[in-house]
Parts: structure tokens; C-alpha cells; sequence
């Protein structure tokens, strides 16, 4: 086993810098020269690893049984649950909020059984969460969990990797060629249009995130480079609002069943103070939902084995827990801007009509509300009390996906016309979840007329309109799948552009591919090392506009019709004192220089680089550090001048 704890820039900077690649798209240290915890056991050492707490039964050892490479593997005998397996503490390992890390592993397991690599951690509250983060599947044999990227924030306390293993009968596991490992770092590219600054003129410009995703530096720099609208993704949907043991514990003190507890969570929070502190406003998803709403929520007692409530108790229930929701966001976070909510979310199949009744836990197809109302009657009592309760100013939307089937769009207008004659809706969510290789053909579902046709549709009602979920993915197997790609999402923001007299925004689900939800197919603007994928560029290509002046007393904007180049001005220092190249001035030039240098260029406002380091960046001596200066130093670092 060994342990490597390492800081400092890769090779690759250099390499990817000599061959005129664009600095922003080289990473500032790469994952072979991070490792955390990389392990092949043949030292039989396996103390890095414990089981999952008192309840788990797992045997962890050293064993020669069966290796994936070498003689010595790592054996998890007598597991008696799915959950049971090898953990390994962040902490202990010296690992750090805000930073990505790589993770991979082979798993052997008896029979059919889904290996997982997954995550646990404590919020704020002391709430346990757990994520699955990639998984393999094992039939008897070796096979290699895929390397996943994850991170994780200030406000997640206790975190751990593990492995575990699904399946009813709980076989032994085998685990061989640990790897934990820090990320490359990439800074975003900073020389490049910002899309906020683009549609300026048109709407607002949003994206997704999780807290986990928010972590990285540069995910938080390219939201503020791009968006001026965000949404939590997964944060305020009821799952994650609705707390079971204090539902019950309420119950118990009162007798009263409808008054749901809700709470404020603390990956809620990590999003929200960053909004709160960036002053960028919010779109609330989403309120009433059948997915992601336990089932308990509908029963009585708040147990998921209890029986369902009547329609009374749960418009009662709907009622409270709406209030609840936006009493919970005023008490803190009054100071944000909540210009939009979901108010209801997918109520309605492809084919026009309401869902099944029963649990989503039990099917994707089924809805709790469905079940207890028997249709979708409960849709206007949920507008009802989001206009009553929701903060002056807030619009309230009916999303849903799958916008443009026909059906479909003839039941959502319907629904909409009648509660805009109530005055309750004030404008639909189009989620737009696009593929440009339907089942891997060159064919895009939808079509961007038949998406456009449906845009005419919405907008003829008279209600806001709002792109709350853009991505459009592609099969990699489809030849030229990314050229495909950046035209189809040129056509269908042109649609778009078409009808920005109904549209107040679009909200792309998510920041860079390898986080998106259908990161597999790859359907967002950006790499995962924050470089502009080509449909960045189609959606931008030809758009004239005016970039807002920001200029500071610190800096120079350069404007034109399609980009921005940042610099950092150099103030006056004596030559003779100078020595380039020296940012961090310890009297060496070296890698670690680079990296300073890279992130004075990346707009990190937190190097501590000194006006003395500035000025020993400024390679050219023109009075401004950019990336051209990045690029003069790399090349000497690498002998190439």
C-alpha cells in the first residue's frame, strides 16, 4: 500500500502549453501525481479500511484467494446486508473540501450482484446522506468499478468512500487495486463570451447545480462567468425538505397529522449562501411532485407501511407543507431574489393523462397524489396556496417534460387556460430534455420544428415561458456526434430566440459533462475540464451584443461582439528589482510558479500573489498578466526557450 500526499503542477500544463493548446484547458496538477490512497494490498496492509459502523458484520482481511493483479487482495467475508463493506475515512486521509478527487476499484462478487462505489456524509443538521457514485456489475468475476470524479463541501462533516454490494443474498466481495486520488485541476477559460452577457437582451441565462458540484472553485467561477439565474437541483424537492422524525414527533405532541415538519438542510444552504453572496437570483424547484416525495408523506401516521390518508388530510398536508417551505426560505434567505417556482412538476404522461396511483418509490409511472385524489385535481389547490403563500413578485410555473408531444401539449394548455382564468399560474416550464442521436441515428427527438411548433403553441396561451432543464445528448458511436450536436442546439435556440417575447429564461440542467445526470452521453455546453464544447460556440455564433462594464480600478476589459479578455494590470515596479517568472518570490522560478501564474489568469482573487509577484509575471513586460505571460513561462519550464 502506499500513500501519497503531494501539491504542485503536472507535466501535462507544460506539454498541453508547448503545443499551442489554449491554457485554460490544461489542468494545473493531474490525478498520477495526487494520490491520495492507491493500493494494490500486496503488503497485506488493509487498516486504511473499516466496516460500516457497530451493525456491520463484514470480516475485512488481506487474502491470496483469488487476486486481480498480483498475489494479495483485499476479502469482505460474512456481509449480512447489501450495505455492508470496506469504508475508508476522507478526513483521516487528509483529503479537503472544495477539492475533486478520483476514485476507482476492481470488485469481485459471487454471482449477480452491483458493486458500488458510494459516499456518505453528516450535513449540518447531522443528517446522514448517502450517493451511489459508480458502479459495475459482477457475475463471479473481476471487473473495475469506472473511475468517477466527486468532491464534496465545508458544510459535509464525517465523509466517507465505500463500497458496498446489492443483491439478496449478500456475497462475499473481493476488492483489488484501490485507487483515491486528487482531480486534475482546470481553471475555466476566461477569454471567451459569457453567455449571460449574450442573451442579455433576450433572458436570463441559468444552470443547475448540486452542492457536491457547486465544491470545485471552478464550477463556482463558471456559474459566475455564465449564469445569472440558478437552480438547485435536487435541494428543495420534498425529499429533501420533508423531515420524517420530526413529522411523527409533532404528531405525537399534538395529535394533529397535518402540519408536515419542514427544514432547511445544510446542502440547501451551501447553494443558498453562495447565491446569497453573489446576489443571483433563484429558481425554486419544485413544490408538489410525485417523484422524490416519499410515500410515507402520504400516509398515516408518516409511516411508509401506514395507511393512505384521505383527500382532506392531504390538502391540509399540501397546504402546510407549501407554507412551510417558503416560511423556512423568508426566515433565512429573505435577502434572495425567488423569481420563479415550480409550483407542480410532470403531472401528466406522454399520452395526455394523469399517473397511476401509488409510490414513486414503487414505480417511476406512479404518483402519491394520484393515488389519493384519483386524478390530477390536485393541481389547482396546489397554485392556490403557492399564490397565497409565495413571496410578492414570485411567478408561479407548471413544469414538465417531454413538452412538445402532442398530447401532452394539448393537456398541459388545457390544464394551464383553466388556472390562468383563475388567475393562479403565471407561466410553463419547458424542460427540455433533448436528444440530438435518437437511438443512435442521426435523427434528433424532437425535431427542431416539432419543437418550435410546440413553443408556438405555449406561447399563443399568453403566459410566461421558461427552458428550466436544457440538455441535448448525443451517442458517441454516431459519426461526427458533436458537430450534430452544436447544430441542433443552434436550431433549437434559435427557435427559442424566435418566441424571447414569451421567454424570460433558459436554464441549462447542469455545468459540465461529466456532472450532468446524463453525463454517459455528454449533453452540456461545457468539458469536464471547463473548456467550451463546439454547441457553446453555435449558440453564441453571430449574436451581437454589449458587455456590461465592470471594469475595476485593478483591471482592463477588452469588448467585442463575441468575447471578453480579462487582465491583470501590473503596477509600476523598478525594473532593476525584477526577476519574471518569480510570481510567488521565493527567489526560485519554478512549477509552482506556474500555478500562481494560472490562477492570477483564471481570475482567482485569493493567490496572495504580491504587486512585487505581478509585476515578476508580467514575462512580456507590456504591463498586463494573461495568458500569453502563462504560456512564455510554461515554455521555459519545459526547455523549450
Amino acid at each position: 500500500m502506499k500513500r501519497i500526499f503531494k501539491a504542485g503542477a503536472a507535466l501535462m500544463s507544460l506539454v498541453l502549453a508547448a503545443q499551442g493548446i489554449p491554457l485554460a484547458a490544461a489542468p494545473t496538477s493531474a490525478a498520477d501525481s495526487d494520490a491520495i490512497l492507491v493500493t494494490d494490498f500486496e503488503d497485506g496492509d488493509v487498516s486504511a479500511f473499516s466496516k460500516r459502523g457497530d451493525t456491520d458484520t463484514s470480516v475485512i482481511a488481506a487474502s491470496t484467494e483469488d487476486a486481480h493483479s498480483g498475489t494479495t487482495c483485499m476479502a469482505v467475508t460474512e456481509r449480512s446486508n447489501g450495505w455492508n463493506g470496506p469504508s475508508v475515512s476522507l478526513s483521516a486521509l487528509g483529503c479537503e473540501p472544495g477539492v475533486q478527487y478520483l476514485v476507482t476499484a476492481w470488485v469481485k462478487m459471487q454471482w449477480y450482484n452491483n458493486a458500488h462505489i458510494s459516499m456518505q456524509y453528516s450535513d449540518a443538521d447531522g443528517t446522514a446522506h448517502y450517493a451511489n457514485l459508480s458502479a459495475a456489475v459482477s457475475q463471479g468475476e473481476w471487473v473495475q468499478i469506472p473511475e468517477v470524479k466527486f468532491s464534496f463541501s465545508e458544510d459535509m462533516q464525517d465523509v466517507s468512500i465505500y463500497i458496498e454490494g446489492e443483491g439478496s443474498d449478500k456475497p462475499n466481495m473481493w476488492v483489488d487495486d484501490f485507487s483515491l486520488t486528487k482531480a486534475p485541476v482546470h481553471p475555466i477559460q476566461t477569454d471567451i463570451a459569457s453567455l449571460k452577457d449574450v442573451y442579455a437582451d433576450y433572458f436570463k441565462i441559468g444552470g443547475a447545480v448540486t452542492a457536491g458540484e457547486l465544491a470545485p472553485q471552478s464550477t463556482k467561477d463558471l456559474i459566475l462567468k455564465h449564469y445569472n439565474s440558478l437552480t438547485l437541483g435536487n435541494e428543495l424537492k420534498p425529499e429533501n425538505m420533508l423531515d420524517q422524525k420530526a413529522c411523527q414527533a409533532y404528531l405525537e405532541e399534538t395529535g394533529d397529522n397535518t402540519v408536515p415538519q419542514v427544514r432547511l438542510n445544510g446542502q440547501a444552504r451551501i447553494i443558498l449562501n453562495f447565491c446569497r453572496e453573489h446576489n443571483m437570483p433563484v429558481r425554486g424547484h419544485v413544490l408538489v411532485w410525485h417523484s422524490q416525495t416519499p410515500g410515507w408523506f402520504f400516509k398515516e401516521d408518516y409511516t411508509s407501511d401506514g395507511d393512505w390518508v384521505d383527500k382532506e388530510t392531504m390538502l391540509k398536508r399540501m397546504e402546510n407543507y407549501i407554507k412551510g417551505v417558503f416560511a423556512a426560505l423568508e426566515e433565512e434567505y429573505s435577502d434572495i431574489n425567488f423569481y420563479a417556482w415550480d409550483v407542480v412538476n410532470e403531472a401528466w404522461r406522454d399520452d395526455g393523462t394523469p399517473r397511476l396511483g401509488g409510490t414513486y418509490e414503487q414505480s417511476g409511472e406512479y404518483s402519491g397524489w394520484v393515488q389519493v385524489f384519483g386524478d390530477n385535481s390536485f393541481i389547482p389547490y396546489a397554485f392556490e396556496y403557492a399564490r397565497k403563500y409565495a413571496p410578492a413578485g414570485t411567478k408561479l410555473y407548471y413544469n414538465d417534460f417531454n413538452e412538445y408531444m402532442p398530447q401532452k401539449v394539448n393537456a398541459i394548455i388545457s390544464m394551464a387556460t383553466e388556472l390562468k382564468e383563475k388567475g393562479l399560474i403565471d407561466g410553463i416550464g419547458l424542460q427540455s430534455h433533448l436528444n440530438v442521436t435518437n437511438n443512435h441515428g442521426t435523427d434528433p427527438f424532437p425535431s427542431a420544428s416539432t419543437y418550435k411548433s410546440a413553443l408556438a403553441k405555449y406561447a399563443a396561451l399568453g403566459l410566461d415561458l421558461q427552458v428550466t432543464e436544457l440538455d441535448a445528448t448525443y451517442d458517441h458511436d454516431v459519426a461526427n456526434g458533436e458537430e450534430l450536436q452544436a447544430q441542433y442546439y443552434s436550431d433549437i435556440m434559435d427557435a427559442i430566440v424566435e418566441y424571447k417575447d414569451s421567454i424570460s429564461a433558459v436554464v441549462f440542467w447542469g455545468t459540465t459533462d461529466d456532472q450532468s445526470w446524463r453525463a454517459s452521453r455528454t449533453p452540456l455546453l461545457f468539458n469536464e475540464d471547463y473548456t467550451a464544447k463546439p454547441c457553446y460556440y453555435s449558440i453564441i455564433d453571430g449574436i451581437e451584443y454589449t458587455v456590461p462594464d465592470t471594469t475595476a480600478s485593478s483591471s482592463t476589459t477588452t469588448t467585442t461582439s463575441t468575447s471578453t479578455t480579462t487582465e491583470t494590470t501590473v503596477s509600476g515596479t523598478d525594473p532593476g528589482n525584477l526577476k519574471l517568472g518569480d510570481v510567488d518570490c521565493n527567489g526560485e522560478v519554478d512549477v509552482l510558479d506556474a500555478v500562481m501564474l494560472a490562477r492570477i489568469t483564471a481570475e482567482d482573487t485569493n493567490t496572495g500573489v504580491t504587486d512585487e509577484g505581478k509585476a515578476n509575471a508580467d514575462m512580456n513586460q507590456d504591463k498586463a498578466v494573461k495568458a500569453d505571460d502563462l504560456t512564455a513561462l510554461l515554455r521555459i519550464l519545459a526547455g523549450l526557450d
